[in-house]
């Protein structure tokens, strides 16, 4: 892999990791359309309905302005399971890349089984099976049939991602990035729901979040399958107990 650079973040704060350039990943219009649609708010997978244990964070107070939500949110991605999620992307992709059918099922296994509680697994793998129907009614490939071959069991959203972008040849750094952006995006709005927040808070959060999520891609890319790792207690203990909230608008 082309080594990544790094570059001042938004507003000149700190520093991310960038991947490689744009020139470098082929990003080509047929690549970047398939991306905008699958990722877009509008896909039909149900993510507007899944806010990841926020909506717990925000009755405890963890989560209270733009500021406490970027905080949180950076901790999902950059050490979380935003962060996690990526690796699982990566060697998804590689795995259909490489025609490693050992390999695809085994990350699609791990993926399934490293969701730190019941309603972290509804969110991806619900998601994850609701990816797969859509884009084979509309954008079949081949890699579809192969990933149910090669794993029967439940998928997660980062390897259904990963397997199609992978099956329709666009490349992995710039389809990780788009991935990973969705994820913080579809947060965002809603700890804009739920805050509430206004929506140019919402942007100036998600805007806040554009070194985090370029360091975590750079960062998966660069790790092994087995040594996938997550160390985000707080955000995990929010899934969990989202499970026995007294009212909730969200399914996580």
């Amino acid at each position: 892999m082309t080594p990544s650079r790094r570059f001042a973040g938004p507003q000149g704060k700190g520093e991310f990791v960038s991947p490689r350039s744009k020139a470098e990943t082929g990003l080509d219009f047929p690549a970047l359309y398939r991306l905008m649609a699958w990722l877009s708010p509008a896909y039909p997978v149900g993510a507007f309905s899944y806010s990841g244990g926020i909506e717990w964070a925000v009755e405890a107070g963890d989560i209270k302005n733009a500021a406490t939500l970027r905080d949180w949110l950076a901790v999902t991605i950059g050490s979380g399971s935003g962060f996690a999620d990526g690796v699982f992307f990566a060697h998804a992709h590689g795995a259909i890349a490489a025609g490693d059918d050992a390999g695809l099922a085994a990350v699609a296994e791990l993926a399934a089984a490293f969701v730190a509680s019941k309603e972290r697994f509804l969110e991806t793998t619900a998601q994850g099976h609701a990816f797969l129907d859509v884009t084979q009614a509309a954008w079949p490939a081949p890699a579809l049939a192969r990933l149910e071959a090669a794993w029967d069991g439940p998928v997660a959203l980062p390897v259904a991602v990963g397997v199609v972008c992978a099956g329709h040849g666009i490349a992995r750094e710039a389809a990780l990035l788009a991935y990973l952006h969705a994820l913080a995006a579809n947060w965002v709005s809603a700890g804009v729901r739920l805050v509430p927040l206004g929506q140019t808070d919402g942007q100036r959060v998600l805007a806040a979040l554009e070194g985090v999520v370029a360091t975590a891609a750079a960062r998966a890319l660069a790790t092994p399958l087995d040594e996938v790792g997550a160390c985000a207690f707080r955000v995990d203990l929010a899934t969990m107990r989202h499970e026995t909230q007294h009212t909730r608008l969200f399914r996580s």
